[in-house]
């Protein structure tokens, strides 16, 4: 009994949090990150903007009915954060845009917790790599759309 309670409060707890607390609301970014993440920079000339301007950190959020995708720029690698619902073969898109989009995936995790997937993904940043980490969020949301 003292168990089944332990389960449903758990249950419980997980389904108030309405987002994991990775994900960056808009509203509450600082000014620069902010701008940060919605100027379209590419990702040859990243290292350029930080050295000339105040950006603590280049990130970028999309979030969807679908999934909450997370970029953030890490040395030459770029972190990304996906979390939705289990979808069958959804990771294979994944993988598949980033192939595309000439991103080698370095290092993937992947956590679930019932029906929710966490996909953590570092990536290697290529020299002929031209589109913004908005760009990349968008087209890995782009994944999750049939």
């Amino acid at each position: 009994m003292q168990q089944l309670v332990q389960v449903l409060e758990s249950k419980k707890r997980r389904k108030t949090l309405n987002r994991p607390s990775f994900l960056y609301d808009h509203q509450t970014l600082e000014p620069s990150i902010l701008a940060a993440a919605t100027t379209r920079v590419p990702f040859s000339q990243i290292e350029n903007v930080m050295t000339t301007s105040t950006f603590k950190e280049v990130g970028s959020c999309c979030n969807s009915p679908h999934a909450n995708v997370e970029a953030k720029i890490s040395g030459s690698n770029v972190v990304l954060r996906v979390v939705s619902r289990r979808i069958e073969g959804q990771l294979v898109r994944i993988i598949s845009v980033l192939e595309k989009l000439s991103f080698p995936v370095l290092h993937l995790n992947i956590s679930s917790m019932e029906e929710t997937v966490l996909y953590f993904f570092v990536v290697k940043i290529g020299l002929e790599c031209h589109i913004s980490l908005e760009e990349l969020t968008f087209e890995v949301q782009k994944s999750f759309v049939p």
